[in-house]
């Protein structure tokens, strides 16, 4: 069948001398592989270009909905045209570790118009939001929990602790070394309750931030099967402001 839709892109191989096998989330049909052919060359259809982690596009494929068939791209153009994360430093590094994040975590083949949406809205406001993104990305992974399944579950209320394992706010730590201290968890409750557009305003420094991205990190490391090392990090650190 010949399928029309939108899709993000979470990952580009390059394939033989001029082609690509892409992860693409869609919007109809979930996480799926496509094969771009010659679109490595001066003349393609569909540039390279279009191929970069969480580029949102329009594309038309050639569609067979088995696991093991890798469908072929007809035609595929910029769906939504970002002024600043190809060109701010920072913007682009969170855009990385989503993509990242993504592909680590993210394994439905079927539609999921809610999470699509999700992600959407977390790289339009990267992209046009006026304030710091530094914390943009811990938002990012306290609310893609709970698309996945297993965000944690607490009201705000004295100092708390945060059970890795059970997914959790309890006001002493488990009986466990699987928790994190009110000093991440507090934050993260925060995070929890705060609309993406206001995520600037959770006061966290630099060593705030790395210490919570590496509680968090673990946290999906526990629920998510097969969630491997993630290397982005090392990016974001680079570039983030304090």
């Amino acid at each position: 069948m010949l399928l029309h839709t939108r899709g993000i892109v979470f990952r580009a191989l390059r394939y033989g001398e001029t082609s690509v096998i892409a992860d693409i989330f869609t919007e109809e049909k979930g996480l799926r592989s496509f094969i771009g052919g010659g679109v490595r060359t001066a003349k393609a259809r569909m540039p390279f270009g279009l191929f970069q982690p969480m580029t949102v596009v329009d594309m038309v494929c050639y569609f067979r909905d088995t696991d093991e068939h890798l469908n072929r791209l007809r035609e595929m153009r910029t769906a939504e045209v970002f002024s600043q994360i190809p060109f701010d430093i920072r913007r682009g590094a969170v855009a990385l570790f989503m993509a990242e994040v993504c592909r680590k975590s993210i394994h439905a083949d079927e539609e999921n118009p809610a999470l699509f949406e999700f992600l959407l809205d977390n790289l339009r406001l990267l992209d046009t939001s006026p304030h710091s993104v530094a914390n943009l990305h811990l938002h990012f992974l306290t609310h893609l929990s709970g698309h996945l399944g297993f965000q944690p579950q607490g009201e705000p209320g004295g100092e708390l602790f945060l059970d890795l394992q059970e997914g959790v706010f309890l006001p002493e730590h488990p009986q466990h070394a699987q928790y994190l201290g009110p000093q991440q968890a507090m934050p993260l409750l925060e995070l929890l309750h705060t609309p993406l557009e206001q995520c600037h305003q959770v006061a966290l420094d630099r060593p705030e931030r790395k210490a919570l991205l590496n509680g968090l990190l673990k946290f999906y490391q526990l629920h998510v099967p097969g969630f491997s090392e993630i290397h982005t990090p090392e990016i974001l650190e680079m570039v983030m402001e304090g």
